[in-house]
């Protein structure tokens, strides 16, 4: 995609070099063209880059505005390019899970959570275990256990499966969602540091097949089945 934008603060041919230079270091961006005259700059980019971030790419004495777009429409188009992979994975679940209440005729809330989080993990485990080696060396860069032990992600992608199986199965209810609650528990830790921390990274939520960065999303995924299997083991015992 190109966008053009407002560049003031440059006030000669050197102004001009610096400014493109500058821009054409940022990853994503593939082509720079600078005007001094009309105080513009055209960017080609792989993907929609916010403005904030080629603004600090610039030295201060230099601004970069939107021209011909809006901003927040590119970043949440952007938003929902990136994460489309896990938004039609969650969509799907619901979907199905809920389809399959409808045709038992009544809905029931623990039986529908069952079934999801069925879903959740044995999806999630397919793709960690399509490239497991990658998962685990993703998962190594921000998992508190993994980064100890990098025998770690071996080992959870196929205790998701296990999860998945288990709840799709009805076996020992509250041994599954016991186990469910503590491994993911631990898991949102990671998560939560890497975030809070802005650290960008990979998220390895879905294995090494999608390029996704860590976000607040891949925490509500965990706090989503730390409160499911929460609300189980309570309503159980």
């Amino acid at each position: 995609m190109t966008h053009v934008y407002k560049l003031t603060g440059m006030t000669c041919s050197s102004c001009e070099a610096k400014v493109k230079s500058s821009l054409l270091m940022l990853p994503g961006v593939t082509d720079v063209k600078v005007s001094k005259e009309n105080e513009t700059a055209t960017i080609s980019m792989e993907k929609h880059i916010a403005l904030s971030v080629f603004q600090n790419a610039l030295d201060s004495k230099y601004t970069i505005a939107a021209a011909e777009h809006s901003e927040t429409a590119e970043q949440a188009k952007s938003w929902l390019a990136i994460y489309k992979p896990v938004l039609l994975i969650f969509g799907y679940i619901t979907g199905i899970t809920l389809l399959i209440e409808w045709m038992q005729g009544e809905f029931s809330w623990m039986r529908w959570m069952n079934h999801f989080m069925a879903g959740f993990f044995l999806v999630f485990s397919f793709f960690k275990l399509i490239n497991l080696k990658g998962f685990a060396e993703s998962y190594s860069r921000y998992d508190i256990v993994a980064k100890k032990w990098n025998g770690w992600g071996y080992i959870y992608a196929y205790i998701e499966l296990a999860l998945g199986l288990a709840f799709l199965t009805g076996f020992n209810t509250i041994l599954t969602n016991s186990v469910t609650f503590v491994i993911m528990t631990v898991s949102i830790f990671g998560v939560l540091q890497s975030v809070l921390n802005k650290r960008k990274i990979k998220c390895a939520c879905l294995g090494d097949v999608f390029n996704l960065p860590m976000s607040t999303i891949t925490i509500i995924e965990d706090a989503l089945m730390i409160g499911m299997s929460g609300i189980m083991l309570i309503t159980m015992t």
